[in-house]
């Protein structure tokens, strides 16, 4: 009878609540979903594109605010209290959402100025201009809920939730720069190395950020994440190797190889954001290491 006491009691706090729209984080997130709005429809427009670069743009100033509009739906009928009960940590989830937000929208805004802004782009200055007032807006609530309000994450808004937030993100990075593979066998490896861990990623981040579901597992979770991470550790060892030999033996940097459109730029950021990954994964991997032994992160 206590539980069922206790579900009553929080169901009838589930109610509309329009006054959450007129508090600073309201007005954040409308302020939010307008601008990527904008700049999603201002990048329509401009058209004239389909590369890689340009279709992760699209993608994420469309992710980002639906994103924001399901967060603010769920806190304008106050059924974050419900999720809180049954499922998941909400607090942890929105501002875990308000920092990959940020990640994703400053990134593409940087992407985006480098390849379609240009002294007679005006067009293409617009949505750069656009772009960066989003990820502005959005690194706002990061500042508002980390470091004002001082929220504490249990997974996504912690350090173990972001840094895989962030191995997602840069392997996004990597697959939207990959070019140039196709006919040599051992870069073809490197593909298939960084696609390895990449599905695995969402689904450990998905998993952790619902709690009963983490309680259902016929295994335990840190185990696997930490099998996951070796494995992941020894496939970016591989193409952090690989890559760079096969790719830039006897192939310098062209003369005339500007950063935006030159091939050679372009799979010299591969190599980079490998490297930047095997660090994350490597630094993962140590703190994983150390909950597992009972050692307690600060």
């Amino acid at each position: 009878m206590g539980i069922i006491a206790d579900v009553k009691e929080t169901l009838s706090k589930a109610v509309f609540s329009p006054s959450s729209l007129l508090s600073g984080r309201g007005a954040l997130h409308m302020a939010q979903m307008l601008l990527c709005l904008v700049t999603f429809v201002l990048g329509i427009f401009r058209g004239g594109s389909y590369h890689t670069y340009w279709n992760y743009a699209m993608f994420t100033w469309a992710f980002c605010p639906i994103m924001t509009l399901f967060i603010t739906i769920i806190e304008l009928f106050k059924l974050d209290i419900i999720l809180n009960m049954f499922c998941m940590d909400w607090s942890d989830f929105a501002t875990g959402m308000a920092m990959s937000s940020t990640l994703m929208t400053v990134s593409v805004a940087i992407i985006y100025a480098n390849f379609y802004a240009c002294r007679t782009c005006i067009y293409g200055w617009l949505v750069s201009i656009f772009a960066f007032v989003s990820g502005f807006v959005y690194t706002l609530e990061v500042i508002k809920d980390k470091f004002l309000e001082k929220k504490t994450g249990s997974y996504l808004a912690a350090l173990p939730g972001f840094l895989k937030v962030m191995e997602a993100f840069v392997s996004c990075i990597i697959f939207a720069s990959l070019t140039g593979y196709r006919n040599q066998f051992a870069l073809i490896l490197c593909v298939v190395a960084y696609a390895i861990p990449f599905p695995i990623l969402p689904v450990i981040i998905i998993t952790n950020i619902f709690k009963k579901l983490k309680t259902c597992l016929p295994f335990n979770l840190d185990r696997f994440v930490f099998i996951f991470l070796v494995i992941s550790v020894v496939l970016y060892i591989f193409t952090a190797i690989v890559w760079p030999i096969f790719t830039f033996r006897n192939n310098p940097r062209p003369n005339d190889c500007p950063p935006s459109f030159c091939v050679w730029a372009i799979e010299f950021m591969v190599a980079f954001m490998t490297y930047v990954n095997l660090i994350l994964f490597t630094l993962d991997l140590i703190f994983t290491l150390l909950g597992i032994c009972g050692f307690k992160r600060t």
